[in-house]
This record gives structure tokens, sequence and C-alpha cells, in this order.
């Protein structure tokens, strides 16, 4: 509920009480004074609680800043580690197969498809802690892949 909203309903619960306790008795002046106070309490909660929701699905400028950099470090490193794995391949006298070359190939390309994710997310903003689980997840994913395909390449 917007701050504007939770204005208008608190000044209308106000005013509906004012009216009321105008024919009512003092016990009942209290009773329907505590009401008010609850709703506007319950309301209040209710406000903070849909902000604290909004406040972890949006990255702070600061909080984006340093996972960009520490992913794009990430990215980086994953490049160096295809480039090696492509020179190992083309290596004069190397028995490494189109089935290999593919494998590279796939890795190259989802780390080309992270660096693009990571830049349009900023650009859209949207569920941070869901994006920042899901790019995390596959980033490691690739990683231990490459990682995979270098003790593959060793062992032939």
């Amino acid at each position: 509920m917007k701050k504007g909203n939770y204005i208008l309903v608190n000044a209308m619960i106000f005013v509906a009480a004012c009216l009321i306790s105008s024919c009512l008795s003092n016990d009942q002046k209290k009773d329907a004074a505590n009401a008010q106070v609850e709703a506007a309490q319950e309301n209040l909660e209710k406000v903070q609680n849909n902000a604290d929701l909004v406040a972890e699905k949006v990255a702070t400028a600061d909080e984006l800043k340093l996972f960009k950099l520490e992913s794009e470090l990430k990215i980086k490193k994953n490049e160096v580690s295809i480039a090696e794995l492509n020179l190992q391949m083309n290596k004069p006298g190397s028995k490494l197969d189109d089935v290999y070359e593919s494998k590279i190939d796939t890795l190259e390309q989802i780390n080309k498809n992270l660096e693009s994710r990571i830049d349009k997310y900023e650009k859209s903003q949207s569920d941070w802690t869901k994006f920042k689980k899901d790019f995390n997840r596959d980033l490691d994913e690739l990683g231990n892949r490459l990682k995979i395909i270098a003790s593959e390449n060793t062992k032939k």
C-alpha cells in the first residue's frame, strides 16, 4: 500500500471515529478509539512488510556494482580457461576430437550468455535475490564443467 493511500485510510478512519464518538458514551468512545489504533497499527505493519519485500527484490547500486565486478572477474577467468583449452586442442599431435571442440564451444557460449545476463539485469532490476541465486549457480556450474573438461584433456 502506498504512503498516500495509508494516510487517506487513516484519515477516513479518524473522521468515522469522530462522527461515531459524538453519539457514543465514554466507554464506547474508548472502544472505538482502541479499535482505530489497532487498525492503524495493522496498516502500518503491512506497509512496513511491503517496503521490506520491495527492498529485498531490488539491489542497491553498491551491491550490484560489487556483484558485477566479482562476476566479471569469474567470467574473465573462465575465458582464460577456455582459451587454454583451445590452445591445447590446437597443439600439433593433439588427439582431441570434434566432440571435445563442441564442448568447448558450448562452454564459451554459456560464458558469453552469463556476461550478457548481468548487463541485462543492470537495466531491468527485477527480483534481485532470485537473479543472484540463479546467476551464481550457473556461473559455478560453468566453472565445474570447465574443470571437468580440463581434467579430461590431461587424461588424453
